[in-house]
Parts: C-alpha cells; sequence; structure tokens
C-alpha cells in the first residue's frame, strides 16, 4: 500500500520530562484514545503504520520510566512493532475522535489510513513517527515484548476477547521524552 510520506517534524514541539503528561493516563489511554505508530523512517517513503489503541499504560519498571502497549498478531502494525526500536503514542483533542475511529478500523494493508482519517505523518530527528495534528507524543524505545499466554488467564471472562485466539503481544518501551506542541 503507498502510503503518503512522512515529513520533518517542524519546531513547535519542545521535549519535556513524562512527568509533565497531563491527566490520567487511564482516562487518556481508555476513553480518549491514542495512536500507536512504528516503522522504518530510512527515508521518507520508508514502511510505517499507525493503530488506534485504548489499552496501554504508563508507569514505571527496572527503575525506568515506560509505556505499555499491545497489538494483536493480526494487525500490520505488528510486525513493524516486532522490527521497529521505537514507538510512539499520540494523543490529539476531542476534535480527532473520527481520525482515530478511521485509524481503528482500515487497515495500513490496504489504505493509507492516515490519508483517509486526514492526519499528517512526521518525523524526528531521532526517527520517530507521529502526527503533526497530535497535542502531545509519548516516544519510546523497545525494551521487552511478551505474548499473551491464554493458559495464564486467571478470570475466565478474558477468553472471550479472543474468539479467534489472536492473542495481543505485550511491548514495553522507555519512555525517551514527552513531546508537546507549543501553541
Amino acid at each position: 500500500m503507498e502510503q503518503q510520506p512522512v515529513i520533518p517534524a517542524g519546531s513547535e514541539w519542545t521535549d519535556k520530562h513524562i512527568r509533565d503528561f497531563c491527566g490520567s493516563p487511564v482516562s487518556r489511554i481508555s476513553d480518549e484514545w491514542m495512536l500507536i505508530t512504528c516503522g522504518n523512517t530510512a527515508d521518507q517513503k520508508g514502511l510505517w503504520n499507525t493503530m488506534t489503541a485504548s489499552w496501554g499504560g504508563l508507569g514505571v519498571l527496572w527503575s525506568k520510566n515506560v509505556a505499555f502497549m499491545f497489538i494483536r498478531p493480526t494487525r500490520f502494525t505488528f510486525a513493524l512493532a516486532n522490527e521497529s526500536q521505537l514507538f510512539t503514542l499520540s494523543f490529539f483533542d476531542a476534535s480527532y475522535r473520527r481520525s482515530l475511529e478511521i485509524c481503528g478500523a482500515a487497515s495500513g494493508r490496504d489504505t493509507d489510513k492516515a490519508a483517509q482519517a486526514g492526519l499528517k505523518p512526521i518525523v524526528f530527528s531521532d526517527g520517530s513517527i507521529a502526527f503533526q495534528e497530535a497535542k502531545e507524543i509519548i516516544v519510546c524505545r523497545k525494551l521487552y515484548v511478551h505474548d499473551f499466554d491464554p493458559g495464564q488467564f486467571l478470570d475466565p471472562s478474558i477468553e472471550g476477547l479472543y474468539p479467534v485466539k489472536d492473542y495481543h503481544r505485550m511491548f514495553i518501551g522507555e519512555v525517551l521524552t514527552l513531546r508537546v506542541k507549543e501553541a
């Protein structure tokens, strides 16, 4: 699938500490959603993809500030997340809810969903990819992956979330920076 090329990020982004992330991570992720983005940025036509997520979190692990996210192996983003060293979590204001719906429903295998959603992909000097329209971007370096094992589910109702047995892989990344768009 041909994608619109990424463009260099502008100077309106300021790097901050993750402790400056505003609001409850539970509300921001579960209710407002986020875009997980990863891929190759060796050139502006590198293969990348994004997907909407409402599962994930922020915390501390191994004495590092971390973010964790989950991707099913059936998603196009899955292979790119496995290959990439960096991933981003992009947060938007409420006016982009429809864009996030599109990025959650469309597949990057079949369509340029960012273009369909009206989003402009940008790349930062560290190679991380996100979107111009985001208001906050968390940049992470992958530290660990783990596949869910249904034999370890302690609540039997969880299995019902996997009717086709496409159990998530958890990705844990060290938070490198929080990028905030300055007005």
